[in-house]
């Protein structure tokens, strides 16, 4: 199906895992420039890299806590335009 959303910019946040990652996932897929953004660095790298290769797609990271102003700042300094919006942010 397409969403018609291909080359857009997009920032997902808490997209290490659960929902943030099958969010950036689909977005990769339908061609979107994916910044995703957790506060592991680790696990968000090893996310990136596992949606670039099933997906071929465009994946920047960001780690950041999003329910910080400090983070918040990062990330729009990171993409200060983005197109979509995921602001999910994980539990405790």
């Amino acid at each position: 199906m397409d969403l018609g959303i291909a080359g857009r910019r997009a920032i997902v946040c808490a997209a290490s895992k659960g929902l943030g990652r099958a969010s950036a996932t689909s977005l990769a897929r339908a061609g979107v420039d994916v910044l995703i953004v957790a506060r592991g660095a680790a696990a968000l790298e090893e996310t990136a890299e596992a949606i670039r290769r099933d997906t071929g797609g465009t994946v920047s990271t960001l780690a950041a806590d999003v329910t910080t102003t400090e983070g918040r700042a990062a990330i729009l300094a990171a993409r200060p335009d983005p197109d979509i919006l995921v602001n999910n942010a994980g539990g405790p």
